[in-house]
């Protein structure tokens, strides 16, 4: 019996194995430097964000703090340690307080004031202390007399101040009563004399920029109330008084 004849199996060509065309290398590559440029806009977006908001809460912290420093010593106007001294007593006229001024005019903002107060450890006259605007930088004066020096309140290496106000608002004014009534010109009898009771107020304005970064900008706005209330005496006379004899 003649059998079917073998079948020999022929070698079969080897497949021929591709690799990355040029075109194709170039493109991965110029994909991949898209991803890359992506990701380094977005991790330099990032980190100027963050410088911007550090500059942002330190501008804002020191604006505050000078704007805190401001108000406590406004809210000192016219302390004095022989406040009783202003009521009048048996035999004794009232004595005006001679540390109740400023030369913050009423209603008008300005960047340069003096004002008075009583400090511990320093001369019994009325020393005028200061507060003033100069080359963008708030300073304030630290030591009495009439020279005395002046220190730099805010960090001009960290902000620079645009802006910088102090406006005195008189509230309201009441008058109060004595125990007699006065005289005019014209020997009518009258209240004129009285003294009158000023409550003020004062509005600090601050605004200021980042010394890095001119667009990083924040303002302040404080209203303090001036503890010491001023008496105005109306009496007619050298001598300051309260009420008439």
């Amino acid at each position: 019996m003649i059998g079917a004849p073998a079948l020999h199996l022929l070698p079969q060509p080897a497949r021929r194995r591709r690799g990355l065309s040029l075109v194709e290398l170039m493109v991965g590559v110029v994909v991949g430097l898209f991803v890359v440029a992506a990701a380094s806009l977005l991790v330099s977006g990032q980190l100027a964000e963050n410088r911007r908001l550090l500059l942002d809460t330190q501008l804002q912290q020191d604006l505050r703090a000078s704007a805190d420093i401001i108000a406590r010593e406004l809210r000192r106007v016219g302390a004095w340690s022989l406040s009783w001294n202003g009521m009048a007593n048996a035999g004794v006229a009232g004595q005006d307080d001679p540390y109740n001024v400023s030369t913050a005019p009423a209603n008008v903002a300005t960047s340069d004031m003096t004002y008075s107060y009583e400090r511990l450890g320093v001369p019994v006259a009325p020393t005028p202390w200061r507060f003033q605007l100069q080359n963008n930088v708030i300073r304030i004066k630290v030591d009495p007399g009439a020279g005395g020096l002046m220190q730099d309140l805010t960090d001009p290496n960290v902000m620079v101040v645009d802006t910088f106000s102090v406006t005195r608002v008189p509230l309201t004014s009441v008058q109060l009563p004595c125990p007699k009534l006065c005289l005019d010109a014209a020997g009518n009898p009258g209240v004129a004399c009285w003294p009158v009771q000023t409550v003020n107020e004062y509005v600090v304005e601050i605004t200021a920029h980042a010394k890095s970064d001119a667009t990083v900008v924040r303002s302040i706005r404080s209203r303090v109330r001036q503890r010491n209330d001023k008496i105005a005496f109306n009496v007619a006379g050298a001598t300051p008084q309260a009420c008439p004899n």
